[in-house]
């Protein structure tokens, strides 16, 4: 699914037309970046949380020549699952495998 579908069927779910939901979609994910990129958690019960990580430098290995490679620090988004979304990628995911055998 992406950004357009999801936001058609966030529409035909509440009624509200397309451009009111895309609005109100631009602006979560904006906060949520927002948020996460000043050192921020964001945490949406049941859902999951949003939250920022270092990682630090370290000397890495080029695949192709095997020569060290200095990888530098960075922070980067980090997204932990919440118990309520687990349990219903886990449920759905039980349906496709037993419908598929």
């Amino acid at each position: 699914m992406n950004r357009k579908q999801l936001v058609a069927e966030a529409a035909a779910t509440t009624g509200l037309p397309q451009t009111a939901v895309n609005a109100v979609t631009t602006a979560i994910l904006d906060h949520i970046t927002k948020a996460v990129a000043n050192g921020d958690k964001v945490q949406l019960t049941g859902f999951g949380s949003f939250e920022q990580v270092h990682k630090p430098a370290y000397v890495g290995r080029n695949p192709s020549t095997g020569d060290p490679l200095k990888v530098e620090e960075s922070w980067a988004p980090k997204f932990r699952p919440g118990s309520e979304f687990k349990a219903v990628v886990n449920e759905g995911g039980r349906q496709t495998v037993k419908a598929a055998a």
